[in-house]
Parts: C-alpha cells; structure tokens; sequence
C-alpha cells in the first residue's frame, strides 16, 4: 500500500510523472492494498476489488490482454468468488476482465458474477459489433498499433438501470449514478460509508477527453456537471480509470472542480462565438484553456488537446457544417490539389514550399502543403518523402497521443510508398519499442 501511495503523492505535488504507471510495472506486484478492503489492479484501464462477506465487487474489469493476468493476481490473494462487477462505461480497456471469474464459477458450480452496467451499454457493445471494421483502423491509427483488432464479442450485463442504482454486496453499499461524459453509458460509484469515489474516465490524471477526433460525440458540459456533483460528495479517497488514486477531501474536490472549471471554459467560450456567428475555423484558434489549468499534473493534454474538445462541443450544437460555404459541398480533395498544384507550378512546388514552411516553425502549414503535394500527384517521391518529413516533425511536436496517432499515420503511409512496403510495416518499424495502448 505504502509505495503505491507514496508514488501517488509524489505524482500529485508534480514530483514524479505518471511514466510508471502508464509502463505497466506497477502490475507487477499484483493487487495493491490502497485502503483498508480496497485493492486496485493498475491496468491500463484500472480495476478495484472489494472483499464483502458475499464475495468480492469489482468496479471495472480491465481490458482482454490482462484479464488472466487479473484472475492470477485476485487469486494470489483471496479464493473468494467474484459477486457482483460493475463497468464504469463500454470501452473495451473497462470490460473485459470478467471472463475468467464466469470459466470459474462454472467450473467449481458457484453462481455466476452478476455484471451491472447502464442502459446504454447494451446499446454500446452492438454498435461496436456492426462497426468493428472501422473501430479496429481508428484505433490501429490513434494508439499506432497496426496488429490491433476490434473485439466483436463481449460479456454483456446481467443487469441494467438508467438514472441510479443501489446495491448491497455483502456489508458494502454501492450507490450508482450515470452521467454523459467521455460516453453516454458512464457510472460513477460512491461509497458513502467508505467516503470511496471510483469515478471511471471521468477522471484519468490528463485533461479530460469529450474531444476525440476520431470517435462519437463526448459530451463536455455534462461532464463538468458531474465532476462539480462529485466534487461536493466529500469523498476521501478517488480511485480514478486511469491513473494513481487520490487520497484526501481537500486534494480530491481540487482536482475535480479544476477539472470542471477547464471543460465549463472551453464550452461557454465556444458557445458564446457560435452565438456571435464565428464560424468553426474562427472557434478554433479563438478560444483557449487559462493556462493555470494546464499546469496542473493532472491537466496537461497529454491524450487529447483542448482544440480537439472545442470541435466536439462545435460537433454537438452545430453539426458538421463548418462555416465555410465552399466546404458544403466541397470538390473530390485529389481535383483540387490538382487545380493547386497546377496553380503553384506542379507538386514539387507545393512540396518544396511544404519543407521551408516547417524549416520555418510554421508546422500547421507545412501539413497543409504536404498533403496537397501528395493529393496531387499520389505516386510522386518527392511528395510523399515531404509528407513523411513533415507528419513526422508533427509527430514529434504534438503533446498528445490522438494527435501524434494520425500524424505518425500519415508519415507512415508515405514512408510505404518510398518503400514499396506495406504501410502496417512501415507502422510497426517507426513504434518498435514503443509502449502502445489500444482501447
């Protein structure tokens, strides 16, 4: 208990960076006692267990690559069945532990763990089912994670509910509450005679993440709603998703209220310019974070970035219609890289100017000039070498995983067709190494 502990204070004052957890070594000791009957499973998508009188409850389950793993290190310490899990929300680094503790329980004739989720979880696993073809690319881009694929089966809930729930495992009482946040399937429970928060996604030691490029609408203002609810339950002890858990009243209504006051931001500075007629271009690169909210440890935009979270919250009132009329019905992009590239003098030109806007600093533009280059003309050398030169100094650049996901793609792409290879090989050449998530 004390290291884990100690390690999570250190994280807090800004002493030690979230490295070790996020390396996995942490599972390495198995279960860590985090309070007295609390024990946590530091997975990428963490996991609590809980000894009751009739059995253990388990908030979250973990993802599939770790869910033996789990099993062994529950059993190294307690034989006690698996009662009731609860799954915080249907992404798939929270759901599926449980398959092992259902092989045991029917091996040893014991009644099967219940599971209980919301409503919309359901919902959820069949929606990934019928789009798991271009959830398996998404996340093969985003987490640069080319052998990755799309689970299609899933251990569906015994139990449902919609608003909030009440359950008692034995001398424990759980109260469940759903929220929308990061999905629209999210549960938070609390503990009140423990005064234990296991907050799920809403909370995961980076800035909060309603603004995924890639995947369904998140839901910013709600989830700042949350964040204050929980943030006024007086809870002592906050066992977050991801990352270390927090310990103490005062540190826990911090980070949640700081971690409300940086969503509420974003979305009224972006409701308020939509209100004024700005179009999404103008959104964008007019509203900001207060830099002393990035500053925090548990702030920084080291997985998504507050302009991606502007777009969602634009995504959710606005559409898709960006502002820019030539946008509504826009040209095939390979035609009008063409009409550029026959404007700037041919491909090489657009490349050429692609390498003196990056040796210049000017990184977004440079993106903009290599992609035409490519567009234009999709066997050229010399556009996709300034394609994978210039995605792979956004690469470099980018703070957070969405964004170095797509950049490291696309220079990947291009370094395939120098190569004649294939472009997952490419993938896995420039991520050798590398720690790779996927969820």
């Amino acid at each position: 208990m004390t290291d884990l502990l100690d390690y999570a204070d250190q994280v807090w004052r800004g002493e030690a960076s979230t490295g070790v957890y996020h390396s996995g070594r942490l599972r390495e000791d198995g279960l860590h006692e985090v309070a007295d009957g609390v024990w946590m499973w530091p997975a990428f998508g963490n996991v609590y267990l809980f000894p009751t009188a009739d059995g253990l409850f388990c908030f979250d389950t973990g993802e599939k690559r770790t869910a033996g793993d789990l099993f062994n290190a529950t059993r190294a310490r307690t034989d006690a069945p698996l009662h009731t899990a609860v799954y915080s929300h249907g992404h798939i680094d929270h759901v599926f532990g449980v398959g092992p503790f259902d092989v045991e329980a029917g091996e040893r004739g014991w009644r099967r763990p219940t599971v209980v989720a919301h409503e919309n979880t359901p919902p959820r696993f069949r929606r990934y089912a019928a789009t798991a073809g271009y959830n398996t690319v998404i996340n093969q881009r985003q987490f640069q994670s080319p052998g990755f694929r799309w689970p299609t089966e899933y251990r569906h809930p015994d139990v449902t509910y919609r608003d909030t729930s009440a359950l008692r495992i034995g001398e424990l009482d759980v109260q469940l509450r759903h929220a929308r946040g990061e999905t629209d399937d999210a549960t938070i429970a609390w503990l009140p005679e423990r005064r234990i928060l296991c907050c799920g996604d809403f909370f995961i030691w980076s800035s909060p993440n309603p603004g995924n490029p890639q995947k369904v609408q998140r839901y910013a203002a709600e989830w700042a709603e949350a964040l204050r609810w929980m943030a006024g339950l007086g809870a002592e002890l906050l066992l977050p998703g991801h990352g270390v858990p927090i310990v103490g009243a005062d540190r826990i209504r911090t980070a949640l209220t700081d971690t409300a006051e940086f969503l509420q931001t974003l979305h009224d500075q972006t409701v308020e310019a939509m209100n004024a007629g700005a179009t999404l271009d103008e959104v964008v690169h007019g509203v900001t974070a207060p830099a002393e909210l990035l500053a925090k440890p548990y702030l920084k935009p080291s997985y998504d970035e507050p302009e991606f979270v502007v777009r969602n919250i634009w995504r959710l009132y606005g559409g898709w219609y960006d502002g820019n009329p030539a946008n509504l019905k826009p040209a095939r992009t390979e035609d009008f890289s063409r009409e550029i590239a026959a404007l700037a003098g041919g491909a090489d030109r657009l490349a050429a100017r692609a390498r003196e806007l990056l040796t210049a600093g000017e990184h977004r533009l440079a993106g903009h000039f290599a992609q035409l280059a490519a567009d234009a003309a999709p066997d050229d050398h010399t556009a996709h070498a300034t394609r994978a030169e210039v995605f792979t100094a956004l690469e470099k650049a980018a703070t957070s995983t969405m964004a170095k996901g797509v950049y490291a793609w696309a220079a990947a792409e291009s370094q395939a067709v120098l190569d004649g290879t294939d472009h997952a090989e490419q993938l896995r050449t420039r991520t050798a190494g590398r720690t790779r998530w996927a969820i």
